[in-house]
């Protein structure tokens, strides 16, 4: 072919592209799971605008009826779409151990950690909201800080975590765990600040007294909007927490999914207990998030 030849060509070539070619088709929106579903939302979005499902007392699977409060492990929580942690830690020598009351729960704060770092390497659109208190030892906050501080740089842990005043956009949590102190010796968030949050934690009443107050606590979110509501799903009055979560998560999920509540955004973290025991109801909850 001579020069001349060629040109022609590539300028036929080149108006095509311009002019004669088909748009190129739009990509189809991603479908996010419950593992990414932090995703759909942008970086400037406020946590408190979310609804997060969340987990009471989330390593609390031994001890016992009275004790065990999650029949999953904390990296299937967090599978499931859970995004908050309520994590109790007894001081042991330079360590913490996982509690609920006097039961261990054969598992160490360092294993709680591994399982938020796997997750979050591999979903990195997400966040995760840790409230953390001392749980069956009456050490110091000085104390409980100094273990801490042990496990950010004696055991390299603090680039997994958040740790700041105020709570932050979901853009600079994605990927970290949002440190929410729930003991005065810790940095961070304040855990309970009734500046950031609206906690409601009836813990000893029994379900037939705290199902009002958990809707009325939905309702308040829906329609004041502004705190990071806290709405606790669980309680232990008078029955095991199994038999608890099993009269309260189905009217919970049932109330989320009726006609008052169905279009309502932004409800806060929602801990329960046991609640891959009611099917749907994670992802009903997460359904309660801003399009």
């Amino acid at each position: 072919m001579d020069r001349r030849s060629f040109l022609v060509g590539a300028a036929a070539v080149s108006a095509t592209a311009l002019i004669g070619a088909p748009a190129a088709a739009a990509a189809p929106r991603r479908t996010l799971s419950a593992q990414d579903w932090m995703a759909g939302h942008g970086d400037a979005t406020a946590l408190a605008r979310l609804t997060i499902p969340g987990t009471h007392d989330s390593g609390a699977r031994f001890g016992g009826l009275w004790a065990q409060c999650q029949n999953t492990t904390i990296a299937d929580q967090l599978n499931s779409g859970i995004r908050f942690l309520d994590v109790r830690c007894r001081i042991t020598g330079d360590s913490f151990a996982i509690h609920h009351g006097a039961a261990y729960q054969n598992m160490m704060f360092g294993d709680v950690l591994i399982a938020c770092r796997d997750f979050l390497n591999a979903h990195p659109s997400e966040t995760v909201l840790m409230r953390l208190k001392q749980e069956y030892s009456e050490e110091s906050d000085a104390a409980f800080r100094r273990v801490f501080d042990i496990y950010l740089d004696g055991k390299g842990w603090r680039p997994l975590f958040r740790i700041g005043d105020g709570l932050p956009g979901l853009g600079e949590a994605r990927g970290k765990v949002v440190l929410l102190a729930d003991n005065g010796g810790l940095p961070g968030v304040r855990y309970g600040d009734g500046n950031l949050f609206d906690i409601q934690d009836d813990w000893n009443a029994e379900p037939g007294a705290k199902y009002p107050k958990i809707e009325a606590h939905f309702r308040k979110a829906a329609q004041q909007p502004g705190k990071l509501y806290v709405n606790y799903v669980s309680t232990s009055a008078l029955l095991p927490p199994r038999w608890n979560s099993d009269r309260l998560n189905p009217r919970v999920h049932s109330f989320i999914d009726g006609s008052e509540a169905g279009g309502w955004k932004g409800l806060g973290i929602v801990p329960m207990d046991f609640p891959g025991t009611r099917s749907g109801l994670v992802d009903s909850l997460i359904r309660h998030n801003p399009a």
